[in-house]
């Protein structure tokens, strides 16, 4: 395979004009492991009421603005890792998409011989495939919920940011003064909670995310992105009123009272660690 070629975009067959990332841009940003090196602390809640709500993404494909579509999904490390902290420290996880319908991931990003990883993928693939529907969690009450968290993956941009039932979370847990935790692409759900209002609620919040500058620059040049994405996450978060504060992507982490964020891949380790950190220090008990 020429250099050239190894640029380009695979074929999804599964889908018409659909592409999954160039071989030589998943030898930049994938591996067969992550930067796990242990817990962050050997503190476990020892309770049974407090648990974490994950939002994933139920959408495959995201269509381009040259009409093609990126075969997308949930990051499997910016998802599971995350929860590896979570669910090690103490803490039950549920599921939910706002159909109802299975959580996506990008396998083609999984790190295979990824223990923490990979055995948080066996813990969690029954409710993956099956999870609860999102309005259906917050009808029943979310007051057993000590945080949500938002994964990344550019799935997370399809559905997520025009989703009243996503709305309605954000506004319970910012009202609630729980827990808000979202990394890379993921931030894009933050964009619900601004439906049909003058103010987005996160206006003034400080967070880091995926740069705009490597999504509409090098991932295109190296075929990662098999054309420009239909928005910006970064202006539009900003246009929002919130305050990006990255513009590279060197796995920063950053807390703005109760919303954790982290800016890719390479912040899933410490944003779990992060996480654990601050749901033990508020619900720990």
């Amino acid at each position: 395979m020429s250099q050239t070629e190894d640029r380009q975009p695979t074929a999804d067959p599964a889908e018409d004009n659909a592409f999954f990332p160039s071989p030589y841009s998943l030898s930049q940003y994938t591996a067969d492991t992550t930067n796990f090196d242990g817990l962050g602390t050997e503190q476990t809640y020892t309770g049974d009421r407090w648990k974490v709500l994950v939002i994933a993404t139920d959408e495959r494909y995201m269509l381009m603005r040259n009409g093609t579509f990126f075969s997308t999904g949930n990051h499997p490390v910016e998802t599971l890792l995350p929860m590896h902290h979570i669910m090690q420290a103490g803490y039950a996880v549920d599921i939910a998409t706002i159909s109802g319908g299975p959580g996506k991931v990008e396998w083609w990003a999984f790190p295979r011989e990824d223990e923490a990883v990979t055995g948080t993928w066996d813990a969690t693939r029954a409710a993956f495939k099956a999870p609860h529907r999102l309005a259906d969690v917050i009808d029943a009450g979310l007051d057993d919920y000590a945080a949500v968290f938002i994964p990344g993956g550019h799935g997370a941009m399809n559905g997520l940011p025009s989703s009243p039932d996503v709305q309605r979370a954000l506004d319970w847990f910012l009202d609630h003064d729980r827990l808000i935790i979202s990394i890379c692409h993921g931030p894009a759900a933050f964009v619900a909670a601004g439906i049909g209002r003058d103010t987005n609620p996160l206006s003034g919040y400080s967070v880091v995310a995926f740069p705009d500058a490597l999504d509409f620059g090098a991932n295109l040049d190296i075929g990662y992105l098999p054309g420009e994405m239909p928005w910006k996450l970064g202006e539009t978060l900003t246009e929002q009123g919130l305050t990006v504060q990255n513009d590279d992507m060197s796995g920063a982490t950053t807390r703005d009272r109760n919303v954790l964020t982290g800016d890719s891949p390479l912040a899933a380790n410490q944003l779990g660690k992060d996480a654990v950190e601050a749901l033990l220090e508020s619900f720990g008990d």
